[in-house]
């Protein structure tokens, strides 16, 4: 399993990389190999500002349907147009060309409350 370094984390598997007041956010790759092949992602809250741990959207793959959890509070800016076409790239670039939304933070301080990459480690058990 992969889990940079640089990057933040959430008890929902979702991963955060913080630039200035922007996160960019998407889920880990134990959270993909978890969900199977991803088939859909469902986001449509572009332009909607909303609280931490509220449901984004969701991700469907062969067997399940999961909710995304935002991380943290902010306004949606972008979400990612390639998901569209290509899904499975959640599976193949899951912190890469995966990503799923980027948001304006609205509350700094939020990002305390998420994980290190070794903290994340030890809750996944990888």
């Amino acid at each position: 399993m992969n889990f940079p370094a640089e990057l933040k984390y959430t008890k929902d598997h979702e991963w955060v990389r913080i630039e200035g007041d922007v996160a960019t956010i998407g889920i880990t790759d134990f959270a993909q190999s978890e969900l199977g092949d991803i088939v859909y992602v469902d986001i449509s809250t572009q332009g909607e500002t909303l609280s931490r741990e509220t449901v984004f959207g969701s991700v469907e793959a062969v067997k399940t349907v999961s909710d995304l959890f935002m991380p943290l509070s902010g306004e949606v800016l972008e979400v990612n147009p390639d998901l569209d076409a290509t899904p499975e790239a959640v599976n193949s670039d899951p912190y890469g060309k995966g990503w799923m939304v980027k948001v304006k933070l609205s509350d700094m301080a939020e990002i305390d409350a998420l994980m290190t990459a070794a903290d994340y480690t030890a809750l996944v058990g990888a």
